[in-house]
């Protein structure tokens, strides 16, 4: 099996993910039992511990489909440790992400497990290592709206619920952009073995800059209405209301949380 290559220590999930894990564990107790003195701080925690958990689990859905897929290399690199650190760009993947949440309550593609693509063989390999880490996102949006959309939300706490929903938000935005067919971003990974090799030559030099592109496009009031209209949609069929979503991103600015939602989340 492809695994056997990997010694255990390779695959030990590493300290800093389980720490990780662990702010999101006790951020969202405090969340649900109100035990924090300060409701919006303890939502920020809860949904950037998260955040950061869904990352590293969608690069490691990158890693783990390229080692079966191929690719021994992945374990020596330390990407089935969940280990954020250890990804190529640990700015590009975790910081820059968690920056862009903040500012703009928008789930920015992180990435960087560096696969080494000349070791797979087969174009259905390489789209499925593209696809795997979006679908990771969707799989996990899936978790957080499932009392939303299961009609499970009794005795969830309002201001959990604004969390969950906001969360959810982050990963649908995520899996969305993802996986657009644009340069750079995995669903043009999920395309990409498809093409000509003239195509894929003349559309390489863009790569760098296609994430840059998506976002100046964001920037387009039209576009931009376009993407959070199809976000909300896609969020209402799953249970999840704008109200929510609203609510959740206001307690996650805690510096700036609105009246009526805390109202809302404390009530």
């Amino acid at each position: 099996m492809a695994t056997a290559a990997s010694p255990r220590s390779d695959r030990r999930v590493s300290p800093v993910f389980l720490g990780i894990a662990a702010v999101m564990a006790v951020t969202g107790w405090a969340v649900w039992t109100g035990f924090s003195a300060d409701l919006g701080l303890a939502v920020f925690l809860f949904v950037t511990s998260g955040w950061i958990v869904s990352l590293c689990l969608h690069e490691y859905a990158h890693a783990r489909t390229a080692l079966h897929g191929g690719d021994l290399t992945i374990g020596a690199k330390g990407y089935l440790t969940l280990n954020p650190l250890k990804y190529t760009h640990a700015l590009l993947s975790i910081v820059l992400p968690v920056v862009f949440v903040i500012l703009g309550g928008i789930g920015l593609p992180g990435g960087a497990v560096f696969i080494e693509r000349h070791r797979i063989q087969g174009r259905w390999k390489h789209s499925l290592i593209s696809a795997a880490g979006p679908l990771t996102n969707v799989l996990f949006a899936l978790v957080c709206t499932a009392p939303f959309w299961l009609g499970a939300l009794d005795g969830v706490p309002v201001g959990f619920r604004f969390a969950l929903a906001f969360l959810a938000l982050l990963q649908v935005t995520a899996a969305i952009l993802n996986f657009l067919p644009v340069p750079g971003l995995d669903g043009y990974g999920v395309v990409e073995p498809w093409l000509s090799h003239r195509v894929r030559r003349q559309i390489e030099p863009f790569a760098p800059f296609g994430l840059l592109a998506v976002f100046v496009f964001l920037f387009i009031p039209e576009v931009n209405q376009a993407f959070f209209g199809a976000v909300d949609a896609l969020l209402r069929g799953l249970g999840v209301s704008d109200v929510e979503t609203f609510c959740g991103q206001e307690l996650y600015r805690f510096w700036q949380t609105e009246d009526i939602c805390g109202q809302l989340a404390a009530g």
